[in-house]
């Protein structure tokens, strides 16, 4: 079902598979994903994931992943994108050591063009990306406040937002002006994804 609905290449395939297994073997004494989350890894991770490979902005150089954990979505958006020959830079922000210490371990295993920024985000400014995307980070809120003060240029940012996504964005609308696009999600009828851009402090 996941190169059916993703139409990715065998390459990209393959990659995943190496990606998983480094995954779960670091999983036991690190705690990336919930361990109910592993024996569905390719629909509940890497789906979820790639699933906002249509909202990233391909003109742009650089993809930012806020709090990027286990890699997820940035390492398998890497694979994806270098697979597709798109040409775009992932950095992947995670202040973690541990975390931090796995996500490089992957990236040299599987040679991405890769950045890895072990730093607390919260305290980085002047910030320039072309996409932004957090995936299971902070409340929309929060993201929207710290793109507005960290990031002195990018293109969009995109959100995945859970069963509570409505209300989060009704609490953000009274801080932040923001345009988005929302679009369902593939992998939960509860959820969804939303693409924002020109975000302004009230």
């Amino acid at each position: 079902t996941f190169g059916r609905l993703t139409q990715v290449s065998r390459e990209t395939i393959t990659s995943l598979k190496k990606y998983e297994d480094l995954l779960v073997r670091a999983n036991k004494s690190l705690n990336l994903v919930g361990n109910s989350t592993i024996n569905q890894m390719w629909i509940r991770h890497f789906l979820d994931s790639v699933q906002v490979i249509d909202f990233i902005d391909k003109n742009n150089k650089t993809c930012t992943d806020l709090g990027s954990g286990a890699g997820l979505p940035g390492v398998v958006l890497a694979i994806v994108l270098r697979d597709k020959s798109i040409n775009i830079k992932m950095n992947l922000y995670e202040k973690s050591y541990h975390k931090s210490s796995f996500l490089r371990q992957v990236v040299k295993k599987l040679k991405l063009d890769v950045q890895i920024f072990e730093k607390d985000i919260f305290k980085e400014e002047n910030l320039i990306s072309g996409s932004i995307i957090a995936r299971a980070f902070k409340p929309l809120p929060i993201i929207l406040e710290l793109v507005e003060k960290s990031f002195k240029n990018y293109t969009n940012l995109i959100v995945f937002m859970g069963k509570n996504g409505k209300q989060l964005i009704e609490d953000a609308v009274k801080k932040c002006e923001f345009e988005y696009k929302e679009k369902k999600s593939l992998t939960s009828n509860d959820s969804f994804l939303i693409n924002i851009k020109n975000i302004k402090k009230k």
